[in-house]
Parts: structure tokens; C-alpha cells; sequence
């Protein structure tokens, strides 16, 4: 499928899948590992529920951050588009 842009570009749809595919997996590790460590270390320092959700978004934003340098990481290595 050529974009609609006109600039003779081919979409790689493989390549696609597979950074979308990897994107999932590394996903779920990093969002529950973000969870998991908020979860401990509210218990290990004692800082109850208001702190745990604290750091929960503090790690979910640091996770958000990780997806996009790896998913950005992923595109160099399997462009999404070549020229025809």
C-alpha cells in the first residue's frame, strides 16, 4: 500500500508488526515492573497508598519514556516505509 502523500513510499508492513509485536511484550515488562517497584517500595519505606500511587505515575512516566526511546530505537532498525 503506497501513502496517500504521493512521496513514493511503501509501507512495511512487517516491519510493523514485528516493532508494534516487540513494543507489546517490552510493554507489559516495563508497566509491571513500574507497578511491581511502587508496590515494594511503598511497603519497604512505609509510605501507604497516597505514596504508592505517586510513585506509580512517577514510574509509569518514566516507562512512557523507555517505550518511546525504544520504539523510536526499533524504527531505525525496522524502518516502517521505503521508496518504491
Amino acid at each position: 500500500m503506497a501513502d496517500p502523500s504521493g512521496s513514493g513510499r511503501k509501507i512495511l508492513w512487517l516491519n510493523v508488526l514485528t516493532v508494534v509485536s516487540a513494543a507489546i511484550l517490552i510493554g507489559a515488562e516495563v508497566f509491571g515492573a513500574a507497578f511491581a517497584g511502587s508496590w515494594a517500595l511503598a511497603n519497604l519505606f512505609g509510605i501507604g497508598t497516597t505514596g504508592q500511587t505517586i510513585l506509580d505515575g512517577a514510574f509509569v512516566v518514566i516507562g512512557l519514556y523507555v517505550m518511546y526511546r525504544f520504539i523510536n530505537s526499533a524504527r531505525r532498525v525496522e524502518p516502517f516505509s521505503a521508496r518504491q
